[in-house]
């Protein structure tokens, strides 16, 4: 087996930390840091994929709170609407070259219009790993 055969789905985080839109900001933030990750996706009542939340538009709390003294907020205030997302049946190396070409940490991963798993750079390395290990 080599990187080029193995597929994004083998790799990735399934079992999500998700938030809602309407979730305090605050709160998302908690959870971000209790549970150690860096990016969660927003889906809607529906569970449709709305967006992402990153430690970085987190940043942006941080400065409202440093400057205007304001914390507060919903997820919805602060999240990335336009998410680029990633199919389940993408390979690894599909993966690597996205990370090396665009900016974003992590990518939810959709199968047959539906979010299934997240990927992040350390799956990719991850993966690696486990290849060379063999």
């Amino acid at each position: 087996m080599t990187i080029q055969s193995i597929a994004i789905k083998d790799y990735m985080s399934a079992n999500l930390v998700m938030f809602t839109p309407e979730m305090e900001i605050m709160k998302a933030i908690q959870v971000l840091v209790k549970n150690c990750i860096s990016a969660a996706p927003v889906i809607n009542e529906r569970g449709d994929l709305v967006g992402l939340l990153s430690e970085k538009e987190c940043m942006k709390v941080a400065i409202n709170a440093g400057y205007h003294e304001q914390h507060g907020g919903q997820v919805l205030d602060y999240m990335t609407a336009e998410v680029i997302t990633v199919e389940a049946d993408n390979t690894i190396i599909d993966m690597a070259k996205l990370f090396l070409k665009i900016g974003p940490r992590h990518y939810p991963v959709m199968e047959d219009n539906r979010l299934v798993g997240q990927m992040s750079r350390r799956d990719v390395l991850r993966a690696l790993v486990d290849i060379n290990k063999r």
